[in-house]
């Protein structure tokens, strides 16, 4: 018995959608709106811990909602893996609401009530993706999060801001409306059903050369993946407020792709199917090379929110790679790094906001001596780099360990070999910023004297560091709740 509620998946999902209204009526009141931006995380974090005691005693009956066609209709149940995705984006809400407010306070910005309620919907976007019982329910959130997250990317309203938006939501529109949305409405031809269930619906459903073809629209439309070559929104992205990147990069749109690529291979293909597919080695070889390419990008970035950018693009693949494995250990591993990842990459993206804030530098070049003046950033800092290079004793030593296994168990040396210069690489662009803000003297003129960010941002960064060390120790508790569901 638990004292946790055990709210409807639903139910769940509609808590930051009301928070948005709620914030968005608030518009007229500060107090009141930013009273609201911090209230309704806690009730969604709440119910998305409820739902972990049913899916241990053996799931969470569906909830449907509305019938669209004779057997097709809005339908919401709790997987582990989807429930991982909730417990990262709930947990993360909760800390990435006061940095954002502190870092929009500290920088001036306008239009909060609308940024805010934005942010909200993409929480509750991830929600229904996570809760979605059929690909077409995840499709149908898949583009609110879309649609939601591009007035976060241009929220300045700069040239550039809006030619950064355009990219963004023309490359996740295109990519989900030209080859998302076909490659369901086949699979629906083919199999009459587009639930989503542990072993897949294609097997014995589609000819494997049919499911060839299947598989290169499924994962070339989940453009929020970034494989290459739809891979510039992420960068373009870059354009917005530091907390929107921090959104983008580690809780909402990025992991929402990684969620659908182990979703697509686990539950609609299923793995033993997938791995009689011909075009599975063209995609997988697509990702690693994205791995390592983007790697090689970031090395070169001077900006350091560009080099996490970057960063990002070469960590999400590690995710795909995981699934186009199709073992067992390699698709818990991508679950375990989708969660993993997630810390380790808001910390940075926190820490280079906190940064920026106290001192207005943006670049890796002028970060010499800073860890002087900010102690706490550049340590949490140095953690989530530790935590994403995939070292102890962070939890990203796990997932990256589950990863090259799955590699090695399928055969595939290459593709080891691809982790492990990654992770070299990895080292190369994330140790740097903090070296030179440790071991390089402060520039001349420079007053030595600690001046942290705004309490509201180093706090949050401080959290989501420690939280990259927690993970260490509750591995076994998120290899265990992902292997109830990847078979």
């Amino acid at each position: 018995m638990t004292l946790l509620p055990q709210l409807a998946p639903f139910t769940v999902v509609l808590i930051p959608f009301i928070g948005a209204i709620a914030i968005a009526l608030a518009a007229r009141a500060p107090r009141l709106r930013d009273a609201f931006c911090w209230l309704f995380p806690i009730p969604f974090f709440l119910g998305v811990l409820g739902q972990i005691a049913p899916v241990l005693e053996g799931g969470v009956p569906p909830q449907h909602l509305v019938e669209v066609l004779p057997g097709l209709g809005i339908t919401f149940s709790v997987q582990p893996l989807g429930l991982v995705f909730a417990l990262l984006a709930s947990t993360l809400w909760l800390l990435a609401t006061p940095y954002a407010i502190g870092y929009m306070r500290a920088e001036g910005y306008g239009n909060l009530a609308r940024f805010f309620a934005c942010y909200s919907i993409a929480l509750g976007a991830a929600a229904g993706i996570a809760f979605a019982d059929n690909l077409l329910t995840l499709y149908l959130f898949y583009e609110i999060l879309s649609v939601s997250t591009y007035p976060l990317v241009a929220h300045t309203g700069t040239d550039k801001a809006r030619q950064g938006g355009r990219t963004y939501i023309a490359l996740l529109l295109v990519t989900s409306v030209c080859l998302m949305l076909p490659a369901m409405i086949w699979t629906w031809h083919a199999t009459g059903t587009l639930d989503l269930r542990p072993g897949g619906i294609l097997g014995g459903a589609m000819d494997p050369r049919a499911g060839a073809l299947l598989l290169v629209l499924f994962m070339f439309g989940t453009g929020k993946a970034a494989l290459m070559p739809f891979h510039r929104w992420l960068p373009a992205a870059m354009v917005a407020p530091t907390p929107v990147s921090a959104l983008l990069h580690a809780v909402a749109v990025v992991k929402a792709g990684v969620f659908v690529v182990l979703t697509l291979a686990v539950y609609v293909f299923g793995l033993d199917y997938l791995r009689e597919l011909a075009t599975r080695d063209l995609v997988l070889y697509v990702a690693t090379f994205t791995m390592l390419a983007a790697s090689l990008v970031a090395l070169h970035q001077d900006n350091l929110k560009s080099r996490l950018a970057y960063s990002t693009v070469s960590q999400l693949s590690y995710i795909v790679v995981g699934a186009l494995l199709a073992s067992h250990w390699s698709a818990i591993g991508g679950g375990m790094h989708m969660l993993m990842h997630g810390f380790g990459k808001i910390t940075l993206f926190f820490c280079a906001g906190a940064i920026y804030v106290a001192t207005h530098k943006a670049n890796v070049s002028e970060l010499d001596g800073v860890g002087r003046r900010m102690p706490f950033t550049m340590l949490a800092f140095l953690i989530g780099a530790v935590c994403v290079i995939g070292l102890p004793p962070t939890g990203g030593v796990w997932s990256k360990l589950h990863l090259i296994m799955g590699a090695y168990d399928t055969g595939e040396a290459l593709v080891v070999a691809a982790f492990v210069l990654s992770t070299l690489l990895n080292i190369g662009y994330l140790l740097p910023p903090v070296m030179r803000a440790f071991l390089r003297p402060l520039p001349e003129g420079e007053p030595a004297r600690v001046r942290e960010g705004p309490m509201l941002c180093v706090v949050p960064l401080c959290l989501t560091a420690i939280g990259t060390l927690v993970l260490f120790f509750l591995a076994g508790q998120a290899f265990g709740l992902l292997s109830l569901g990847i078979n």
